[in-house]
């Protein structure tokens, strides 16, 4: 594989007072750091504060008005951005081998040689000598580069990111976006870059994943900069905060919780010093105005005037409070039953995802659905807002409205489009009038409601998805992870919406911070099945004996068998330990070579007995020469079952 010096670099890159601005207005200015190997960075602010803006910058992907980036020319940074172009036509191994393109090369390379040397028969002469040497000079770049072990390292990304061995020779395109862009993430992580650049990469995990790639992070010897929302996931692997407000930079090495702490002891501070020193000044203002009007006393104003001049004035850290302002009006009074559901089953393909469901839902009802992912909560959200085919009787109550916020619900939002013109399309005669109103009130405000839709990040996507639910008449909510790409304070803003809403709530989502106190109902989605619970996620949480919901996300493992990690850490090795596995992997990889380099000797020569069946019984050199390859050829197999089963041990 593509290994990088990444143990011997201390500095990596340098920012050094880096301004944006977007149609005049700063995004941010005077942006300052370094990045060293260990860093794991999580970058948060707001919504539009530059998150993902200072993460393109960083790897190359946009322009920025001043500053100067420096890093070495030999650094490679990975960049996982938001939103992929995906390219179709491919498996998803053939899609996560393009991580190793050097790889392929020497493959195809090594294709042609041997092809070359399949049709040559003038052994004996410097051209024939030549492939031999140029066959020998890139097996060794291919093993050098790890071509005799990507393939398996490829398979245990893939597999530590959820995939099963049966998906690998599926094409990406039978993929959601969630999951074609784990693929994504699978070729970043494999390409082993000195710099990470990820945004948002817990977006589309389910929670085995989530815990395999804050492992993977925390072994990670290079620098990691990474935009989340999830604050568990910042808390568990990073071990700096790097925070945009108000156009400024605030940069300590803290994990996110604790850096908050830190910083609200911070301001507290200041404000505490703030106030002492305004008094200071009042009082030294005071005693100006009254030496003033004295002859004798002018001297002591005019050096008091001088001492407020030198004086450094405290100034308290901006808290950016600019938040959305949501609220959900009920449309009009439904029946008092909503839905009714009745032996709902559904299959994709040979997979059963839910089996004779039957549900009751009452006017009023707030209901949360959990479980692992591919249980089955996103599908029955679906077929209650009739999105999908399905088995089985769903009957709807008397005047019910239904608004429907989808998990992917920026794909479902048109690129091309200003923010305004998204909303006047999905607007009607009523609402169009309130169009500006309710924009601004999910701060697109001024210049901002003429951005294109492609421009948006990730979470002003979702501002303007949940704008849009406003611009229909709605008593029934249908929200599948509503939270992923909000920022908190909008994560706040709309927990609190939606506590304030009197119509009927049913919420798929795996963050617990945000259902608490949100439902009455929690239902957990196992097998195809739904299991009832009649309280809010704490009193499921307490029933179930778990202590964090992502436990109830965990994939079960059978009774009886082993639990083995997806990825065993360098680390958990002694150095005596690790430096015995490279060696054996050496070994293995030299012995994989000479036998590759044997057999396609061998094929030479069976290629001539064809032409010459006699050669056997009248070439004494010939049967030599060959059996002495075959008996090589057995020998090198054996060392190598040896080897492959002493590395195993590891």
């Amino acid at each position: 594989m593509q290994h990088s010096n990444v143990t011997f670099v201390t500095l990596m890159l340098n920012i050094h007072n880096l301004s944006v601005s977007f149609q005049g207005t700063p995004l941010f200015e005077g942006v300052t750091f370094q990045l060293k190997g260990g860093d794991r960075v999580g970058l948060i602010g707001k919504n539009g504060a530059g998150k993902s803006t200072l993460l393109k910058i960083t790897a190359g992907a946009q322009e920025y008005d001043t500053g100067q980036i420096a890093t070495d020319k030999e650094i490679s940074i990975g960049y996982l951005r938001q939103d992929i172009d995906f390219e179709h036509g491919h498996t998803v191994l053939q899609e996560a081998y393009k991580a190793f393109e050097l790889l392929q090369g020497f493959e195809k390379k090594l294709e042609q040689i041997n092809t070359e040397l399949a049709h040559r028969t003038d052994y004996e002469s410097q051209g024939y000598a030549d492939l031999i040497e140029s066959l020998s000079d890139v097996q060794h770049q291919y093993e050098i580069h790890g071509g005799y072990l990507y393939q398996g390292e490829t398979e245990r990304i893939l597999q530590g990111l959820g995939f099963v061995r049966n998906d690998f020779d599926q094409m990406t395109d039978t993929f959601s976006g969630g999951w074609r862009m784990r693929i994504e993430l699978a070729k970043l992580l494999l390409q082993q870059h000195d710099i990470l650049l990820l945004d948002e990469p817990t977006n589309h995990l389910d929670i085995e994943s989530i815990l395999w790639l804050e492992d993977f992070l925390n072994s990670y010897p290079g620098a990691v900069v990474l935009v989340s929302h999830d604050k568990m996931f910042l808390d568990h692997v990073t071990n700096r905060t790097i925070e945009l407000s108000t156009g400024k930079m605030y940069d300590v090495k803290l994990p996110y919780s604790k850096y908050l702490n830190a910083r609200e002891e911070r301001r507290a501070q200041q404000m505490s010093i703030q106030k002492n020193q305004q008094k200071q000044i009042e009082q030294t203002e005071r005693l100006i105005e009254k030496f003033r009007a004295k002859a004798s006393k002018a001297s002591m104003a005019q050096s008091l005037i001088k001492k407020l001049d030198r004086m450094d004035v405290i100034e308290v850290d901006e808290d950016d409070n600019a938040v959305m302002s949501l609220n959900f009006p009920v449309s009009r009074d439904p029946g008092k039953v909503v839905f009714i559901l009745e032996e709902i089953a559904k299959n994709y393909g040979d997979k059963t995802v839910l089996s004779g469901v039957n549900l009751r839902i009452s006017r009023g009802d707030k209901i949360a659905f959990v479980g692992q992912n591919g249980q089955g909560k996103s599908t029955l959200a679906k077929i209650m807002v009739d999105a999908i085919d399905y088995q089985g009787s769903l009957s709807l109550g008397h005047n019910v409205d239904i608004g429907y916020f989808a998990q992917n619900q920026a794909e479902y939002l048109d690129g091309n489009k200003t923010v305004e013109q998204t909303m006047i399309d999905a607007a009607d005669q009523n609402t169009r009038p309130k169009v500006r109103d309710i924009l601004g009130a999910f701060l697109f405000r001024g210049e901002e409601v003429d951005k294109y839709v492609r421009v948006l990040s990730g979470g002003e996507r979702n501002r303007l998805a949940l704008a849009k639910l406003l611009l229909q008449p709605l008593n029934v909510l249908v929200m599948d992870e509503p939270t992923n790409h909000l920022d908190i304070k909008s994560k706040n803003v709309l927990k609190e919406a939606l506590l304030r809403f009197q119509g009927t709530l049913i919420l798929v989502s795996h963050d617990r911070d945000f259902l608490q106190g949100l439902t009455q109902v929690v239902y957990e989605f196992k097998e195809g099945h739904l299991k009832e619970y009649l309280g809010d996620i704490d009193f499921f949480l307490e029933q179930r004996n778990l202590s964090h919901l992502r436990d109830a996300e965990k994939r079960s493992i059978p009774e009886g068998q082993e639990i083995k990690s997806q990825k065993k850490s360098e680390t958990a090795l002694s150095y005596q330990q690790q430096k015995k596995k490279k060696s054996l992997t050496n070994k293995l990889s030299q012995i994989e070579r000479d036998i590759q380099l044997l057999e396609s000797e061998i094929q030479q020569l069976d290629q001539d007995l064809l032409k010459d069946p006699e050669l056997f019984g009248t070439s004494e050199e010939f049967y030599s020469n060959y059996s002495q390859k075959k008996s090589k050829l057995e020998s090198l197999m054996t060392r190598w079952e040896e080897l492959s089963a002493a590395l195993e041990q590891f």
